[in-house]
């Protein structure tokens, strides 16, 4: 979606841009490096991009469904959906913030808001069978046995830890789309899906109703920056590049990945599940869909990646 003859690039930001470490929750810490990734996307907007951010959302998910566990005595617990609404006004106002302050030192003075989501499933998706997506902070394995013998599934994560794990369904549409694309057209910077959005079905009335899962981020991200026609998908992680083989021997950094290699490397499993494997099943999807190009890199690297420099880069061919 051009705007004022500006291109639009979805930005999806990852749990790394938001908590640095797993000793660094504190909010300071969260303020910290809300505003060192806001940067980055500052150098975006003063290069003439338009920009919608979205943001992960996990481990703040964890944090306040643990805070409701452990204040049920006192204080009426939460439903996930509502969790998930919190946490994007609350990402939302870091990152509206220290965006505008950024901007603001850069003498750019360009409006930033936020919107509330919800992305709609299928209230059938095989996913609310097999719970699979990750929330809140890593663990050790004798941490998720604990909340597995509440009731609760657990996973090893990719080699990082333990995690609790929810239903993942498939988004199949964002609700908020038509508002989205009036904040672009009015050239302000929109915080949008965050968390992948807040996942919601249609009962028999045809009324919306949030129901308890989590839509993975990058899938969401990849649907959102489709239905905006947006010209670059990128998704902000914790490496620089893509790999091959990755930790092993023939490990291999990759620059530039068609749309046929990425298939190709998805089927030969080269991606971890809940780490860079739906990150590059969103690229493929938004591809598909006839989306002109995606990266993936770190955001400290966002600059030199829109600079060919790094970072890789999936094109349809």
């Amino acid at each position: 979606m051009a705007t004022r003859g500006r291109l639009t690039a979805v930005v999806a930001i990852g749990g790394n841009s938001l908590i640095p470490a797993k000793d660094k929750t504190a909010m300071s810490h969260q303020w910290d490096a809300v505003r060192e990734t806001t940067k980055h996307i500052a150098f975006m907007v003063k290069e003439g991009w338009n920009v919608v951010i979205t943001h992960g959302n996990g481990p703040q998910v964890g944090f306040i469904l643990r805070r409701a566990e452990l204040a049920a005595h006192e204080v009426h617990t939460m439903s996930l959906d509502i969790i998930g609404a919190d946490t994007q006004g609350s990402i939302g106002y870091m990152l509206q913030q220290a965006l505008t302050n950024e901007l603001r030192n850069q003498g750019i003075h360009k409006e930033v808001a936020t919107i509330v989501t919800q992305a709609l499933v299928d209230r059938n998706d095989p996913a609310f069978e097999d719970p699979s997506k990750p929330i809140g902070g890593f663990m050790t394995e004798p941490e998720a046995r604990r909340f597995e013998g509440e009731g609760w599934d657990v996973v090893e994560d990719a080699g990082r830890g333990w995690r609790r794990v929810v239903a993942s369904p498939m988004p199949l549409q964002i609700i908020e789309l038509n508002a989205i694309r009036r904040l672009i057209e009015n050239d302000i910077i929109t915080v949008c899906t965050g968390g992948g959005g807040i996942p919601v079905v249609r009962n028999e009335k045809g009324e919306l109703r949030g129901v308890y899962a989590v839509i993975d981020k990058d899938r969401a991200s990849g649907l959102l920056a489709t239905g905006i026609h947006a010209d670059l998908f990128l998704i902000s992680t914790a490496v620089d590049r893509v790999a091959i083989n990755f930790n092993k021997p023939d490990q291999k950094w990759l620059d530039k990945v068609t749309l046929a290699e990425a298939k190709q490397y998805m089927e030969e499993g080269h991606f971890a599940p809940g780490s860079m494997k739906p990150k590059v099943e969103a690229i493929i999807r938004f591809l598909e869909m006839g989306g002109p190009k995606a990266l993936i890199t770190s955001p400290a690297r966002i600059g030199e990646a829109l600079a060919g420099k790094s970072g890789t880069w999936f094109v349809p061919a």
